[in-house]
């Protein structure tokens, strides 16, 4: 059993928008054969050969052979480190908009003594005043 590829290998394999769309072609797909993957391809067919090498080689597509025609399809495995990374920044960005929730709820309900007191809304009202 493979193991999943690095996160490295995943980025740098999909950087490249055409082997990114093959990908994304292959995926909605579900199965599909490397002459139609060609047919579909703006690049010659030994291009569309190197990036399918390029997406088995990072663990994102599996092939099998039916005598002359090899058949692609996603592996579900392989977009894993992608996933848990984008995992982590989740966290981190959920986490800092409830921080920021928070503080909208706390200026919403700060009293209107303070609101004047505070040198933004002396600010903004001089503007208005001068407007």
């Amino acid at each position: 059993m493979r193991t999943a590829p690095d996160i490295a290998v995943v980025m740098r394999t999909l950087a490249d928008s055409t082997r990114r769309a093959l990908f994304e072609r292959i995926v909605a797909t579900g199965e599909v054969t490397v002459g139609v993957l060609t047919g579909a391809a703006t690049v010659s067919q030994p291009a569309v050969s190197q990036h399918l090498r390029a997406l088995r080689e990072a663990g994102l597509v599996a092939e099998r052979r039916d005598g002359r025609n090899v058949h692609y399809r996603a592996e579900a495995h392989g977009l894993a480190p992608l996933v848990d990374w984008l995992g982590v920044y989740g966290l981190f960005w959920r986490e800092r908009f409830a921080n920021l929730e928070k503080l909208l709820q706390e200026i919403d309900h700060e009293s209107p003594d303070r609101r004047r007191d505070n040198p933004r809304h002396r600010r903004r009202r001089r503007a208005a005043a001068r407007s």
